[in-house]
């Protein structure tokens, strides 16, 4: 396991984040962890060591970022391991949802991520080492009506994650993209998970997915957190870590078929898709 490393975690008041935190301040590290109500986090975490440092932090503000990457270095010298966890769902179909709605949801899920990683980077390539961890879902990978919004802000995480990748190997610094599968987290039910205003009445499927997630699957998902941030710890510690990360069987299943129906499809319409060059 990753000892005493030096983690900054974001969105780490509940939830996966919160657990994570919890398990590497059990195992001897050093973390900064994020939150934008700084009392929820301190009560959540109740660690009073000088291991934790609690920062009160807006990720759609880049001045905000800046301040909480700067205190996390000057109170423990550098940071090692950036988990941009922080993220809410976004519920309806794209044609309910305001321009508002989506907007607020890449802002959070996505140009946070970016605020976080711009502000951390001249850190990591000043050292030349770092691992940057980034959140995203299965619905990074499958797309899954109601949850449009939620889900191109997930497939932007996996898109920038593999860029980032590429770009940052020559300084010895690692990306990975980790999609979790069902979780039994309070995700569903404590906020993060936000519904459009805007509801028409000939989308049902869309009001029977919400009644699903929170009457059948809300308690009942598969997936142990503790788990999941053990594999995380576990994969900070590995020389060559993967980019892409599945968390849960779940997730492994629906990727792994998701794959196999688009080979399919893109064989079948091979002969269109090869159709486009000029003739020789």
């Amino acid at each position: 396991m990753s000892k005493n490393k030096i983690w900054f975690v974001t969105g780490a008041s509940k939830g996966l984040g919160l657990v994570l935190v919890k398990q590497l301040l059990k195992n001897g590290n050093q973390v900064a962890a994020t939150s934008r109500t700084v009392d929820d986090l301190i009560k959540a975490v109740n660690d009073d060591t000088k291991r934790f440092l609690p920062l009160a932090v807006d990720l759609t503000n880049e001045a905000s970022v800046q301040q909480a990457i700067e205190q996390t270095i000057e109170a423990f010298g550098k940071i090692d391991i950036i988990v941009n966890n922080a993220g809410f769902g976004l519920g309806g179909s794209l044609e309910e949802l305001t321009d508002q709605e989506i907007r607020q949801n890449f802002d959070v899920n996505v140009f946070g991520t970016l605020n976080v990683i711009r502000k951390v980077m001249p850190y990591l390539r000043k050292q030349k080492s770092g691992h940057i961890f980034n959140i995203a879902s299965i619905s990074g990978y499958i797309g899954v009506g109601g949850m449009g919004s939620y889900c191109a802000t997930k497939f932007a995480v996996v898109g920038l994650s593999e860029a980032l990748a590429g770009e940052v190997e020559p300084f010895g610094i690692k990306v990975t993209v980790v999609a979790p599968g069902y979780f039994r987290t309070n995700f569903l039910s404590s906020g993060s998970v936000m519904y459009g205003k805007n509801q028409i009445e000939d989308y049902k499927a869309v009001r029977e997915m919400k009644y699903f997630l929170d009457n059948v699957m809300n308690g009942k998902q598969q997936g142990d957190p503790e788990k999941a941030a053990l594999a995380m710890i576990r994969t900070a510690s590995e020389t060559n870590p993967p980019i892409h990360l599945l968390l849960g069987p779940d997730a492994y299943k629906m990727v792994s078929e998701n794959l196999v129906y688009l080979q399919k499809e893109f064989g079948e319409w091979k002969e269109i898709t090869c159709s486009t060059d000029f003739d020789k």
